[in-house]
Parts: structure tokens; C-alpha cells; sequence
């Protein structure tokens, strides 16, 4: 439904901890016009210029709580709200190269009213500056 409004650019950068690059994170919408429950958030996959990210190097942080991709399934109380932007951190040690690069985002959503739920799809080429 959002789908071209998934991935946000303005969130793209690599991520410094105790003055060394631990990794990259990028802006992330839900491709859906509702505010979700993050149980209801199923699949998250990210490739960037052609490598899949596997869903244990990420974590999410929607509404300033942080949890794995992959533990998203369990919690049935937080909520992604509409047009929310969830900030997805990966564990790539050394980040990024600055420069162009391409991602490509699908996330699951597991709605009621939709049998075997929905995939949304964004792709991008976004620039990376330092």
C-alpha cells in the first residue's frame, strides 16, 4: 500500500559506538495504513548493493524501544504507528563505504483480514556521505 514510502534516506548513515563504526542504519516505514502491534510485524528482509542482511545482525527501535528483527514476533503490547519511523541498526562492523548504495527492503505483515498476511517492497539507491 506505502510501499515507495518504506525506506527512509534521511535515517541512512553508518553508526558509531566508543568511537569505532559497529555498523549502518537506515529509516524504515511499515507498509501498511494502520499502527501495528510488533508481534503482527512479521519478516524483515534487507539487501544492500546485492547481499542479504541476515535478520540476527538487526534490531528495530520504534516508539524508544529496541528489539532483534527477529524477536519482533513477541511482543504484543509496543505498536508501530502510522507513518512511524522504526530506526533498523546492522551489525556490520566497519560499516558501509561512503558512496551510493542500493537497498532493497520486504517486510510481512500478518493482518487478520488478509489471508497469509502481505508483503510490502521498497527499493532505493540511497548516498552515503563519510
Amino acid at each position: 500500500m506505502f510501499d515507495k514510502y518504506m525506506i527512509v534516506g534521511e535515517e541512512f548513515r553508518n553508526v558509531k559506538e566508543g568511537g569505532r563504526i559497529t555498523g549502518f542504519q537506515l529509516g524504515v516505514r511499515l507498509p501498511y495504513y494502520r499502527g501495528v502491534v510488533l508481534s503482527l510485524v512479521g519478516d524483515m528482509e534487507l539487501i544492500v548493493d546485492g547481499e542479504k542482511i541476515p535478520a540476527e545482525k538487526m534490531t528495530v527501535t520504534v516508539g524508544g524501544k529496541t528489539l532483534p528483527v527477529t524477536e519482533l514476533e513477541n511482543e504484543p503490547v509496543a505498536k508501530w504507528e502510522f507513518g512511524e519511523v522504526g530506526i533498523v541498526k546492522v551489525d556490520k562492523p566497519g560499516g558501509l563505504a561512503p558512496g551510493e548504495h542500493t537497498l532493497e527492503l520486504r517486510q510481512h505483515m500478518k493482518i487478520s483480514y488478509v489471508p497469509g498476511g502481505f508483503w510490502g517492497k521498497d527499493k532505493k539507491t540511497l548516498v552515503l556521505a563519510e
